[in-house]
Parts: C-alpha cells; sequence; structure tokens
C-alpha cells in the first residue's frame, strides 16, 4: 500500500490528514518534528511537510533528502503565500506547495497527482471504488472485497484502463496469456463472479466487448465502443 509521511507540530492538522488520507487507501505515518520525520523519509513514497518544524524545519528536510538523493515526491504545508516564499521552496526540492489554511481534499488531490507524475500510482479510486494494486486489495464504500487471483487482475486491469473497452480475447492474452490452452468463455465466468461481488458497480449483461471502467464512478459497462 502506498505510504504517506505527514510532518506537522499540529496535533489537529495530523489529526484530519490522517483521516481524509485513510479513507483513500494510503497508510499514513507521521511525526511532529523534524528530527523523528528525517528517518521515516526512506521509508514512504511521498512525504507531506511543514515548512517550520521544532527541531529541523520542513525546508530543510526538503533539501536533505534531495542531497542524499532521495526522489520521493514532497508537499510543502505553510502559511508563507508570497511567490519569493513558493520559489525558494520549489528551488529547495519541494514539488509542491499548499497554503494553509487548506482544504485535506486538495491535499489528497495534490497527492494523487504527484504520486501520478512520479510513476507510482499503486491507489487507484472510482467513485467508492478503491484498489490498492501493490497490496493487491480491493475495497467498496470501506469494505473489503474477497476477490480471487484471477479477479483483482480483472478488476485492476479494467481500471488501470478506464475508458478503455476490453474484448474477452484481449482480456485473455492480458491475464491468461497467449499461451492458455482455454476458451474466451474462461473470462465469462471470472467477470461473472466478479459482478456478483461488486453488485450495481457492475452491469450485469456479458457481451462480446467488456467494459471500460468509469474513473469518476467505478461503474463498469457492458458492450462499449471498441477503442
Amino acid at each position: 500500500m502506498t505510504q504517506v509521511l505527514i510532518v506537522d507540530d499540529d496535533p489537529a492538522i495530523l489529526e484530519v490528514l490522517r483521516a481524509y488520507l485513510g479513507a483513500a487507501g494510503y497508510t499514513v505515518l507521521d511525526a511532529e518534528d523534524g528530527l523523528s520525520a528525517w528517518p521515516l523519509l526512506t521509508q514512504v513514497d511521498v512525504a507531506v511537510l511543514d515548512w517550520m518544524l521544532p527541531g529541523r524545519s520542513g525546508l530543510d528536510l526538503a533539501r536533505a533528502a534531495r542531497a542524499a538523493g532521495l526522489t520521493l515526491p514532497i508537499l510543502m504545508l505553510t502559511g508563507r503565500g508570497e511567490e519569493a516564499d513558493k520559489l525558494h521552496g520549489l528551488d529547495s526540492g519541494m514539488d509542491d506547495y499548499v497554503v494553509k489554511p487548506f482544504s485535506p481534499r486538495e491535499v489528497t488531490a495534490r497527492i494523487r497527482a504527484l504520486l501520478r507524475r512520479a510513476g507510482i500510482q499503486n491507489i487507484l479510486s472510482a467513485g467508492e471504488l478503491l484498489i490498492d494494486v501493490r497490496g493487491r486489495e480491493a475495497r467498496l464504500s470501506g469494505e473489503r472485497l474477497d476477490l480471487t487471483k484471477l479477479e483483482f487482475e480483472l478488476l485492476a486491469t479494467m481500471a488501470q484502463h478506464a475508458g478503455l473497452a476490453w474484448t474477452r480475447t484481449r482480456l485473455l492474452e492480458r491475464i491468461w496469456g497467449l499461451d492458455f490452452p482455454g476458451t474466451e468463455r474462461v473470462v465469462d465466468v471470472h467477470m461473472t463472479a466478479l459482478r456478483r461481488k461488486l453488485g450495481d458497480t457492475m452491469d450485469t449483461s456479458v457481451g462480446d466487448n467488456f467494459s471500460s471502467m468509469s474513473s469518476q464512478t467505478g461503474k463498469i459497462n457492458s458492450r462499449p465502443h471498441q477503442a
């Protein structure tokens, strides 16, 4: 599961970001000062640092991380909103910048964007559906889905290529491999089982073309126009 480090000396900010990021499917580590945050930077996929921290500032942490060769995305939280401060922060190793007071939804969206740009897209979300690619786990409305290995592969494949129509043949080649000795109807069997577990998130009809998953709703629609 994608890990996010939050460093802020305000317990209220830590609490609200833990809640929002946890609900978005991330594993959250946190620290209240720069000294205890430093060793955690090597353990996470992305860091959210407050500029002003006890012990060691977020700006100093960003500089040190880059000097040590760490490439993880860094999002800075600060009350400094002047252009000169933003440029100083970006030149010191930050990747993005959010001025306090901020919306936790915006911070979550910016983290997703940073991970996407960095090629780290372990958490896929669409509507109420969350898919943890690294942890091989899917949740619908917060509830963990009990999926087989092949059902998870089907779901993750369509989610990673939202909007693209998949035929039986293409899914068979992608997931089962070109040398699979069975027939295309094996795809129907697993799609039917997946539909039962996803309920209203998937249409119930099975056609020659399987669906594009909507990136907004997570709904998987059958018989789309083939891409």
